[in-house]
């Protein structure tokens, strides 16, 4: 993988950039739509590909473990050609999983024994396994396993979480060294800083990872509650250390808001389930505010679903078409919605490289903010 560093904006800690992997080239700031199980809900690989166009896209090492597993993919020669996908992906280690799986699971030095959300058969975890099972996977960026923290956490929980996670750091580079990749490309290593909200933490967490050397880095254990000053402010710290040549990827984050609030202090990439999410409930972000599709106000309004057109769908069906759908629970309404809302999230992080590149970013951004918030 190869990272360089285009435009620098002069008036915050945005950046543009170019990260070169063997399955095609990924401007930043990008978002990464969520494909947990090797799909994006509700869109074909064609409508992602051909009207949402991400650089990448992440899917989950927990997840395709237990399903369709790992030997199904190896013997599909990897995720790329399984789900028939030519771009990079990423895959989340499963560290979050495994603290979503709080009643399911128990953390051990040597890993994580958890229980299946499919049929409660037990597996278990460690640094190494995880490294084998992305290998198998096959995914161009891969995460290092850690322990995502809570929010509240006790500061000495924290402490002890961060540190187990740095020394499975330590194990998980370990195992990689001695583990080839199984096929004809290279995979990318990113270790993640933890520490929850304490500055402390996030400090040394940061610069335990910094000296880890690794081609780009991650920061996780956010978006779990925290108010999002608190993210900002942890964010930031971990920004001012982090190496600025080096790509930096907030886990699971987050509204649109946030994605602009985080470029501008310094991070090139982004993941969440929100748009698709959303997407499914009838919550459309635009640029001009959010929108509940399912409010009556909508049903005699024959105006385009977002007259910006950022997709085809924006301009080939209207608010009330969209609203009827919801309201009759037909699924072609979760699917307009869906595609929708990646494409803004694309658009988004698209226009604030655009702005980045021209040296306004600053103001367009305050802009977009104060738009964002409105509930229309």
């Amino acid at each position: 993988m190869k990272f360089k560093i285009e435009a620098l904006d002069p008036k915050s800690k945005a950046r543009a950039g170019e990260v070169t992997t063997d399955h095609g080239v990924i401007e930043t700031p990008i978002f990464m739509p969520v494909g947990t199980m090797g799909t994006v809900k509700g869109v074909h690989q064609r409508e992602l590909k051909e009207d949402i166009n991400p650089d990448i896209i992440l899917s989950n090492t927990y997840h395709l473990y237990l399903r369709p597993k790992t030997d199904v993919l190896e013997a599909a020669g990897g995720l790329h050609k399984f789900m028939n996908w030519d771009k990079p992906i990423l895959t989340d280690s499963g560290g979050y999983q495994v603290y979503s799986l709080s009643g399911r699971r128990k953390i051990k030095e040597e890993g994580v024994k958890f229980k299946s959300h499919i049929d409660g058969s037990y597996h278990f975890f460690s640094p190494e396994s995880v490294m084998e099972i992305q290998r198998k996977i096959g995914a161009d960026i891969i995460m290092a396993f850690d322990e995502c923290t809570p929010y509240p956490c006790d500061y000495n929980y924290a402490k002890r979480s961060m540190h187990m996670t740095h020394r499975w750091l330590n194990r998980c580079i370990n195992h990689l060294e001695k583990t080839p990749e199984i096929y004809d490309y290279k995979q990318t290593f990113f270790p993640i800083v933890q520490g929850s909200t304490y500055t402390d933490l996030r400090k040394q967490s940061a610069e335990y990872i910094a000296n880890a050397g690794a081609e780009g880095n991650a920061i996780g254990g956010l978006s779990v509650g925290e108010p999002a000053e608190e993210m900002y402010a942890m964010t930031d710290v971990v920004c001012s250390i982090l190496p600025e040549d080096k790509p930096r990827y907030l886990m699971g984050v987050g509204t649109p808001i946030n994605i602009l609030e985080n470029i501008a202090l310094g991070v090139d990439m982004f993941d969440c389930v929100m748009p698709t999410r959303n997407a499914r409930n009838g919550m459309l972000f635009t640029s001009e505010g959010h929108i509940n599709i399912k409010n009556k106000k909508w049903e005699k309004d024959f105006s385009p679903v977002d007259p910006a057109g950022i997709t085809w769908v924006d301009t080939e069906y209207s608010k009330a078409y969209l609203r009827h759908l919801f309201v009759s629970n037909e699924f072609l309404g979760k699917q307009i919605a869906t595609i929708h809302n990646l494409g803004f999230y694309l658009w988004l992080v698209r226009e604030a490289r655009k702005h980045i590149l021209a040296g306004d970013f600053r103001e367009w951004k305050d802009r977009m903010v104060k738009q964002m918030d409105n509930r229309l």
